[in-house]
């Protein structure tokens, strides 16, 4: 398994993180995501994703949770700009299908997890269902699920669940960095403000979005509980700031790169038969007039 990289951010991993502690603004010098920085990161994370390509032995998983307008799509696009698309692959949850409400609840993700030598992005993902389900539990009548739903138990074993199927991944080669965008309450009004002065910002904006805010205090107590019992040291939570974009998008990118630098990926040596096979090769290419 891989080694978290460290950060002021790292949510610890052994349960005392609290959400009123997190900072929303930065708390660190760290420079923005945009100029040399942002051209600097864009060309070790695209040499980067080369490499474990090649080497087809590590896949990586990038989990964005958040409220809305926390900025999600645009780090997600700014981060991963410049990276070869065939090696990268983004999903976005939304309300599940019937054919998914068919499934247990780690299905649809799961048959969207990256292959090998792949970047897989989820855009909101299981722990849907573990936030906004827990937020409005009548959403679980609807899920099919057997006998008897008991909300004293039913979202500690989904976070067992959860924090069971990450530490397989991890095992067998998944990288997983989890990355909660923390934007304040104050900011998240000012940007749905933002969305409704802009005509060209006025498809952003779904009403729903405000009236989920009304629930602001719930969400909160329910990633303060999702954090806490799945941020392990293979698949570990960041509480990102997310007041400042740039900032915001600058350690998400840093992140990242250190993950897959502290894996030691490096492009695979040909065999003894290989290379043999390529020595005949160049010889008919260099004899071919």
């Amino acid at each position: 398994m891989f080694e978290a990289p460290d950060s002021p951010y790292l949510v610890s991993y052994n349960g005392d993180f609290y959400i009123s502690k997190a900072s929303t603004v930065p708390q660190t010098d760290g420079h923005a995501h945009k100029g040399k920085h942002r051209r600097k990161a864009t060309e070790n994370l695209s040499t980067l994703q080369r490499v474990l390509a090649a080497g087809d032995c590590h896949s990586v998983l990038l989990v964005f949770q958040a409220m809305d307008a926390a900025g999600k799509d645009s780090t997600i696009r700014s981060v991963m700009q410049g990276i070869d698309p065939s090696g990268c692959q983004v999903f976005s949850f939304k309300k599940p299908s019937s054919l998914e409400l068919d499934h247990d609840f780690l299905w649809r993700t799961t048959c969207r997890l990256p292959e090998r030598g792949r970047i897989g992005i989820f855009n909101r993902s299981q722990y849907e269902e573990v936030l906004a389900v827990r937020v409005h539990p009548g959403i679980l009548s609807h899920q099919k699920l057997p006998g008897e739903i008991n909300l004293e138990t039913i979202w500690d074993e989904r976070l067992i669940s959860i924090r069971q199927q990450e530490e397989h991944l991890a095992r067998n080669g998944t990288v997983i960095l989890k990355f909660w965008l923390n934007v304040s309450r104050d900011e998240q009004k000012r940007r749905f403000l933002a969305r409704l002065d802009d005509p060209a910002k006025n498809w952003k904006f779904e009403p729903g979005d405000v009236v989920e805010r009304r629930y602001w205090d719930d969400y909160m107590l329910a990633y303060q509980e999702a954090l806490n019992a799945t941020s392990r040291p293979w698949a570990p939570w960041y509480a990102i700031p997310a007041d400042d974009k740039p900032y915001m998008r600058a350690r998400v990118a840093e992140l990242v790169i250190d993950a897959l630098q502290g894996i030691g990926l490096r492009y695979p040596e040909p065999s003894a038969e290989e290379r043999s096979e390529f020595s005949e090769s160049r010889a008919e290419l260099c004899n071919d007039d």
